[in-house]
């Protein structure tokens, strides 16, 4: 009677470690893994980028609405202070605050001793791999509220400009 492969024996001790059978990378499965490993921690670094962004487009776009409407009612151009001129400007700043939420760090418990944290555990504190993935997601939904927001600004000043 032959044995089965190292890596397909059954287990018989809880205790011994089970053995899995496999071959190493090659060179271009080494450089793939890399560079996957590197693009999950870079995520949170894209998303402040995008937030830097966001920042600078939601500075911008209030000076040049009033810019349009000067240019398109003239010098003395006004508004009705109603409640879609509320709209407006709330909804920019709100998004302008949300995004700066987004882009301040937030402070998480990790230990880097462990790569994946246990996905049933009640536990704060989150592996290596966990804390790339949450902190990108946290930002990234965050950054998703205020883009929603922040256009729901601009169809407000559409609304107010040519209604």
């Amino acid at each position: 009677m032959t044995e089965p492969p190292v890596g397909l024996q059954p287990e018989t001790d809880s205790d011994s470690p089970v053995i899995i059978a496999g071959q190493p990378y090659d060179p271009g499965e080494h450089v793939l893994a890399e560079r996957f490993f590197e693009r999950m921690a870079d995520q949170s670094q894209q998303m402040d980028e995008l937030a830097r962004q966001m920042i600078a487009v939601e500075l911008a776009v209030p000076g040049l609405y009033a810019s349009i409407l000067a240019l398109t009612r003239g010098q003395s151009a006004t508004l009705p202070a109603g409640p879609l001129l509320w709209l407006t400007f709330g909804c920019w700043f709100i998004a302008l605050a949300v995004t700066f939420v987004a882009f301040f760090p937030r402070k998480y418990r990790v230990d880097p001793t462990i790569l994946r944290g246990d996905p049933d555990g009640d536990s704060e504190t989150l592996g290596l791999e966990d804390f790339f993935n949450r902190s990108a997601a946290y930002k990234r939904r965050l950054l998703a509220v205020a883009a929603l927001i922040f256009w729901a600004g601009i169809a407000a000043a559409v609304g107010l400009l040519f209604g």
